[in-house]
């Protein structure tokens, strides 16, 4: 069945949400012999506008996240995981509030040791009625900021006006790190989504998402989705060449089905999809042996049918290459029928061809 038109989904959405409680601590950096330092209290906010400016600059960025995780815990026991253990304690009692965003503050000093990282502000927030997936609820946040810059303030001043400057603030529209935790799914590991900006190379870019959130990607439509397609242009790029003979051409024909039958249908089915997109009876086997592989190493399982997630074929869209580079001298972009790209050897010349069929020149 072929998909009528959708529009993208919003998963987080903030327009019933309000600013409970927040803490804000200071957390340097170990390697560089940086220390932390806690306040005694809750942040008071004494108008209106800061909290609408510190909603804005904390949740707007969620707006165009896919990706749900969970928390995790690398021995299997969830009770283990520092963040899980303090966001529970905040759900179950929020009078803990403050005295558990300390603790939050300490274990990202913990984790805080590549020399790479940088120190910075950490904000420790109660939000009530942040919405995921259409559910309304309570959720903490976590955020840091690491970047900061210079603004300039222009103001009247005796008939005329004057400038001046701010150094080391922080820019609304650009939040480094942040992640929402939800109150829902305790057992496995709460709703959680985030936001990363890395910075000081892959080494440092591990320490929020892995080191101090330990966090597992939620199995969902738009995680199966993602997987299946990036698995498939690995299998046609990498492995096609192990066992079958095939021109590049012939390549980017099996990832540019691939694609169609992805933005056609509503859902995957294996069979279904080997058997339009791949064909071959031996490459078939050899994908599902590619697949079974993946998820064995991973240790993440892939349905054989499942519900095809617009996102996730975008963000895939933007990496499937249909290009086929010749030399230095032409790119030839495919995006139809291969049977009108033919292949050969000019002797003559001692080269490769193509000789490509068209109607008319647009």
């Amino acid at each position: 069945m072929n998909k009528t038109p959708t529009f993208a989904t919003i998963m987080v959405t903030f327009f019933e949400a309000s600013l409970d409680t927040i803490s804000v601590h200071h957390v340097g950096n170990q390697s560089q012999e940086e220390m932390y330092a806690l306040s005694d209290h809750p942040l008071e906010l004494k108008d209106d506008i800061i909290p609408n400016l510190l909603m804005q600059y904390f949740l707007k960025p969620f707006e165009k996240v896919n990706e749900v995780y969970h928390l995790m815990h690398s021995s299997g026991n969830l009770n283990l995981n520092e963040v899980h253990h303090f966001a529970t304690q905040v759900f179950d009692d929020k009078e803990q509030f403050h005295e558990a965003s300390e603790q939050i503050a300490k274990h990202l000093y913990k984790t805080t040791t590549h020399p790479n990282i940088k120190g910075g502000e950490l904000y420790v927030v109660y939000f009530n009625k942040v919405q995921i997936e259409g559910n309304p609820l309570d959720a903490i946040g976590i955020f840091k900021s690491e970047n900061k810059e210079t603004y300039l303030k222009v103001y009247p001043d005796k008939g005329g006006f004057q400038v001046d400057y701010e150094q080391d603030a922080i820019n609304i529209n650009k939040l480094d790190k942040g992640v929402l935790i939800f109150n829902i799914e305790k057992e496995n590991g709460y709703k959680v989504v985030v936001v990363d900006k890395t910075n000081g190379g892959q080494d440092a870019a591990v320490y929020w998402k892995d080191d101090f959130l330990q966090l597992r990607i939620r199995n969902d439509s738009f995680n199966q989705t993602s997987n299946t397609l990036g698995i498939y242009k690995n299998f046609v790029t990498q492995k096609l060449d192990d066992e079958f003979e095939m021109s590049k051409a012939d390549k980017i024909d099996l990832l540019n089905r691939s694609m169609k039958y992805f933005k056609e249908k509503e859902t995957f089915d294996m069979d279904e999809f080997t058997g339009e997109v791949i064909g071959n009876p031996q490459a078939i086997e050899s994908f599902k042996n590619f697949k079974n592989q993946y998820e064995q190493e991973f240790d993440s399982p892939i349905a054989n049918t499942f519900e095809i997630s617009d996102n996730a074929v975008k963000k895939q869209a933007r990496v499937y290459k249909s290009v086929l580079k010749l030399d230095k001298n032409f790119h030839i972009y495919i995006h139809g029928d291969k049977e009108l790209i033919e292949k050969g050897f000019d002797d003559g010349r001692s080269m490769n061809y193509y000789k490509v069929y068209f109607k008319e020149e647009a």
